[in-house]
Formats: C-alpha cells, structure tokens, sequence
C-alpha cells in the first residue's frame, strides 16, 4: 500500500516550557470509516521547538493493532517541497553539491525521458547551463550509514534549509540499505521506510493479528543563514555539519516527552571482540578490523539486511576487532555482523536481551567464515559491493557533473549500454593470472543491448584459468558473492558451455534494480557452491557464468566476490 498523507484529527500540547514546546497531532484507525480509505495505522506525529535551536524536531509514532486488516506499507517518509525561486543549490555531500535544474526542466517539452521516467535529458531546460545534462533522483542516493545530512540552499536569502538524521536505528535494513535524498523540485525527503535497492525482499507485509508499533525519529529541521558577503554556500553547508555533530552527540535526545524513545539511562550497551578464524589465510586468529557489528530483531543469519519492522543498532570495530554498541533499545536482539575480507555473515546464535542500564559484555567472539579448502583464485574483494571492479566512463551524451568524483562514478546514467559499447564482438573474458579485476571485469553483468530494447541478448562471461593437478575424487568449491540480483538467473558450468543442464542454478533472484538505480549494490547474497572433482581437467579450464533472463534491459547481477577452492587437506 502507498501511504497517503498522514491527516490527523487530534492536536495536543504535549509539553510547553521555557526550553520547549512538543506538539502532538494523532488519529487513531477505525475500520468502520477508514476502511479502503487510509492505510491501518494509528498516527501521532511529533513536532518540536527547542529554544536556541532554529528549526524543528519531528518524529512520529505508528502503531498497528491486531485486529486491523493485512497491509503492506512499501514507503514511510516526511516529504518537503521548498520555493523554486529559491532553494536553487542543493548539497548531499561535500563532493555532491550543485545548482540544481528547476521542476519544469523536467517536462516533456523541456527534456527527454530516457530508459524511465526518473531519468531525463534536458534539452531546452530554463537555464541553458543544463542542456545535455542527466538529471535522476536516484543519483543522489545514499546508504543509511551515511545519510545523515543533505538540504538546500537559497543563494538569494543566503538561507539553508536541512534534513539532520543523527541515528539510523528506526530505519529499515540495516547501515547499507541505500535510499533517496534530495533531488529537483526542490524536494528534500526524510526516508524511514522503503523498498528502494531491496525491492519486496524487504520485510514490510503487515499481517492480521500481528501487532506492531514503532517510532520514527526523531529528525532536525535545520535552518540556519549567513552573511551574503561570506561564500555562504560553504559557510551553511559547515555549519550545518556542526549541527549534526551536536545532534549526534546528543543521541539519544533527552528532552522528547513520548515513552516510545527511551532516553540514555533507559537504554543499554553491548561490548565484546570480534576474531576471525581462516586457516587457508592464517594460522593464527585474526582480528576482525572495521567489521560492521549490529543488533537487530532475531532471525536468521544475514536476515538484518531485509528487516523492516523492528529496531537496528550498528557500530563499527577497531584495529584489535573490539565494539561497543552504545544506547540500545530494551528488547530482545541477535547480534550479526560481517568482515571486510571475507566471505559471508556472522550471527551468535544467543538471544540477547537489553534492559534499562545494563551492559553486556559478550567477551571474544569468532567468526567462521564460509571456506573447504585452499584458495586456487578469486577475483574481487569481499566486501558487497561491486566497487572495486570496471566501472566505464559515462557516454558523454548522459552524464551528471555531480556524479564526477570518483567514488560517485558508478552513479552516471547509462553506464549499463557501455557494455555493448565495449565488448562488441564478445563478452568478459577474464584470465587468472593475466587480467585484472579493476580493469578486465565490468561492474554489473547486464545484457547486451542490441538498439532495440525489445532483442536483448543474454550473456555469458568466461573465467580461465589453468590446473596443474586435479584431483578427481575430491570436491571443489566455487564461492560465489553476488552485490547484486534484480529479475536475473545466474547459471554456471564448467568447461563446456553448451552443457543442457548447468552445474549451478540460482534460479530467479532479486528485485533490487541497482543497476536503473545507479548503485553499486543491492542484496548480498552468498551461494557455496560444490563441484565434483570430475569436472575438471588438468590444464587449462574455463568456468561460464551466463545471465539467462533478457525479458527487460535491467535484468543483471553485479558480482562482489568469486573464489575457487580446492579440495579440503
């Protein structure tokens, strides 16, 4: 269901002091009005002003009773729309930032539409400047992790206006979920729940009978202004920096009046240190550096990364592998996390339970990561993206000058048509030993686009390789990391590519559409795949990985990581 907006019927001083003012507008679901009319929810949003601070906190609390009807709750988001005669600059990060087209810009008689409707060519746009630009929203995109900060400015006003997030714990899926920002309008968006890079993967289906309430913030309406002789743009931008830093320091606030957000001392803190265990890299156990380390409602391993209801909580560890995940939630968790450098997830199988002031020191941890045997190649880095690999220049007909940073790169429109572009006259052949990964392995393996969108060809990428000794008896292992997966089957085999039936399926997969949406990822999905010795032979071998589904052009999978291992010693 596509929520309408919130209307309330109820309006509540909440609290009124010298510091403070809290606001509460709440309507409560009735099935004999509502029903078919407004989603099932019960609504209280939350307004606050605080004295000194210019700008105003929201947050709302949605509740579900068990008596209401299934409902499935794809987005939940506060949307703003400022003056377009104004608010021209927009800022996401300190290398995404620029004068931004008008709305009108966008119309069909100013600008084409190109593969969808989000994505178009300014062709006659009010300011000359941007013809020939690409303009989409999920350019601006981000993951939770880092969407802290991103608003606008009115250069006439020398005035901003900013979204500040200082905690990711109510959003949905975890530190790497990505999800929009601001983009043209000028809209500015405060995402709490989506299916943006996860599709209907994500958890957000409410059935009959199941209970549920959440709260949602709170967020910083920021306003802030500076002299028009100042470089103002770099000057609000800073300060509004500054801003967020005070707010995240002062996570969690203590001056919200709703028992749903528990203050500091009623909250808890879970420490421990996370090892490593992987005797093909290292005898001895290695500490698990900047691993990501998270709570999140009980589930199965990995299962955070499409968790939409409850409440997550992530830090990340030091050199030694040592965390400390400060101001939980009381409630009941599983603790998951994963390592940069290797393959898979970590979950303890123990409930964890977090009370009012208490601290959980879980001691030393080991991680297990997937592994039967020594490694013969691998092509990539474990880390659940597909960064690290050949991203190409955009087609200088389609580019968006801020998506020019390097590590922005992969956001530039059309990159997925470079692939025809570059491998004409076949596809990816990769050979260990001679290619290299960041150069001779494309981002995204996508279809060959012929010209006309309804002949779109699959493709089959080719890994070469050569065994000097095979044990025939023995069972070897393809790990296979996927950063990606979006209407695809991804089938393999080994040395003969015209074999009916392959030696690995993933059957169909994904409906996280990174590749339309310029990310460099989506789900992680991890797949051990078990080879019979006979398969091999001694000399040179080839492994065919063939993207079978060509029904529409973003049928792909981007790959974060492929290994080969021999048989166990």
């Amino acid at each position: 269901m596509l929520l309408p907006r919130m209307e309330t019927k109820h309006v509540k001083v909440v609290a009124h002091t010298d510091e403070l003012v809290e606001i509460s507008f709440a309507k409560n679901w009735d099935f004999r009005t509502d029903h078919g009319k407004t989603v099932p929810l019960n609504i209280d949003k939350r307004f606050i002003v605080r004295r000194g601070v210019p700008g105003v906190y929201m947050y709302g609390i949605f509740e579900r009773q068990e008596d209401f009807p299934d409902a499935q709750i794809y987005q939940l988001r506060i949307v703003f729309k400022l003056k377009e005669d104004k608010f021209r600059f927009m800022a996401i990060s300190d290398t995404r930032q620029g004068v931004m087209p008008r709305g009108e810009d966008r119309d069909n008689t100013r600008s084409q539409t190109l593969a969808f409707k989000e994505a178009v060519l300014m062709t006659n746009p009010s300011n000359p400047q941007f013809r020939g630009e690409v303009d989409d929203k999920y350019q601006y995109s981000c993951e939770n992790k880092d969407n802290k900060l991103h608003g606008w400015i009115s250069d006439d006003d020398a005035v901003g206006f900013w979204i500040i997030t200082p905690s990711n714990e109510f959003r949905t899926g975890g530190p790497h979920k990505q999800d929009l920002t601001s983009h043209v309008g000028p809209i500015a968006l405060s995402m709490f729940v989506s299916t943006h890079y996860t599709g209907i993967d994500i958890d957000v289906t409410y059935k009959k009978g199941e209970a549920w309430r959440k709260a949602f913030g709170p967020v910083l309406i920021y306003l802030n202004s500076a002299s028009s002789d100042d470089d103002c743009r770099k000057t609000l931008w800073n300060d509004a920096k500054r801003q967020l830093s005070e707010e995240i320091e002062s996570w969690p606030y203590n001056f919200t009046r709703s028992e749903d957000l528990p203050h500091a001392g009623d909250r808890g803190e879970v420490c421990g240190q996370l090892l490593v265990r992987d005797r093909c890299v290292d005898e001895e156990l290695m500490q698990a550096q900047s691993a990501f380390v998270g709570l999140a409602v009980p589930g199965n391993v990995g299962s955070w990364q499409t968790e939409g209801k409850g409440y997550q909580f992530w830090t990340e560890t030091d050199n030694t592998g040592r965390f400390n995940i400060k101001n939980v939630r009381p409630g009941e968790y599983n603790l998951y996390a994963w390592v940069h450098g290797f393959i898979g997830d970590y979950k303890l199988d123990l409930s964890i339970t977090i009370q009012p002031g208490n601290k959980v020191n879980l001691g030393t941890l080991i991680y297990d990561p997937p592994r039967n045997g020594p490694t013969l190649w691998e092509i990539g880095i474990p880390d659940r993206t597909a960064a690290e690999f050949f991203i190409p220049e955009p087609d200088p007909t389609f580019v968006n000058p801020l998506c020019l940073d390097a590590a922005d790169k992969f956001r530039q429109y059309g990159l997925w048509d470079r692939y025809s572009d570059i491998y004409r006259h076949g596809d990816v052949v990769y050979t260990v030993g001679v290619s290299n990964y960041s150069r001779d392995w494309f981002f995204a393996h996508v279809l060959r686009n012929t010209g006309n969108i309804t002949d779109l060809s699959t493709t089959t990428w080719q890994i070469k390789y050569n065994l000097q000794d095979v044990n025939e008896k023995g069972n070897y292992t393809l790990q296979l990391a996927l950063a990606a997966a979006s209407y695809a089957e991804l089938q393999i085999r080994f040395n003969n590519p015209d074999a009916i039936q392959p030696c690995f399926t993933t059957t169909r997969i994904g409906y996280d559409n990174a590749v339309a949406r310029h990310g460099i990822h989506g789900l992680y999905r991890l797949y051990s795949i078990n080879i019979p010795g006979n398969r091999f032979i001694r000399g040179n071998n080839t492994v065919f990985l063939t993207q079978t589904r060509s029904h529409a052009l973003f049928d792909a999978v981007m790959y974060d990581y492929i290994r080969l291992e021999a048989p166990a010693v």
